[in-house]
């Protein structure tokens, strides 16, 4: 099939969109919701322009939406970037795992205009799912936290086994979703099989506030591997 997968620059809708490129499928945009509020429902939110250099990293057309980010409207404009592609896909790719609300919203949609909804991380285990990400060789890190357990020393920190293991342990004091699929903490990934460069990053700063903080990526170039 060909298919466009919806993309923030996480961990999950890049992940999603490496799964299915490895079931033989062809991906043929990248779609993005750019939101006005940090605080969408639906759409990631930090450094979400950093997009724009992955579709370049990965050769393939990216098409913008752009949502004021109200609950229920914003599902609107999801809309009205879908159909921009419509006629050129037959299905669109999301990186839910857990979220209902989310999964709930996008496969009404697609089915709406006669499109496949897939889902390839739908109710995986997250801790298999973090080792899996190691595994093919994604590099990420984490690029804003909101939960307890995670402090300020999280922001900007790679995902690698000491940290699957250090979210283990929070997860069993605290109960947060290992993967981050509540919004306990956002993520980018810097360089995967599916880039032909890999994103480094030439700066950045901690934004923290109270409770919870974004790493903010003032500059990135794509390198050779």
């Amino acid at each position: 099939m060909k298919l466009a997968a919806l993309i923030s620059g996480g961990k999950d809708s890049i992940y999603a969109a490496y799964l299915m490129k490895q079931q033989g499928h062809e991906i043929t945009y990248l779609l993005t919701m750019y939101s006005k509020r940090n605080d969408s429902y639906m759409f990631h939110h930090p450094n979400i322009e950093l997009t724009e250099s992955i579709a370049k990293s990965m050769a393939i057309p990216l098409v913008k939406g752009i949502t004021k980010g109200e609950k229920e409207k914003e599902l609107y404009d999801l809309e009205e970037l879908i159909l921009k592609v419509k006629n050129r896909v037959d299905g669109i790719i999301t990186g839910a795992i857990d979220s209902q609300y989310q999964k709930e919203r996008i496969d009404a949609i697609c089915h709406k205009h006669g499109l496949e909804s897939i889902a390839p991380l739908w109710h995986k285990d997250p801790k298999s799912y973090l080792k899996e990400l190691l595994e093919n060789k994604f590099t990420t890190i984490i690029t804003a936290v909101a939960a307890d357990g995670l402090d300020a020393s999280w922001l900007g920190r790679n995902i690698d086994k000491k940290a699957i293991e250090d979210l283990e342990k929070i997860n069993k004091n605290v109960d947060i979703h290992m993967a981050g699929e509540g919004g306990e903490y956002e993520s980018l990934v810097l360089d995967c099989p599916l880039y032909q460069k890999r994103i480094f990053v030439t700066g950045a700063e901690n934004l923290w506030k109270k409770d919870s903080g974004i790493y903010k990526i003032d500059g990135v170039k794509l390198v050779d591997k």
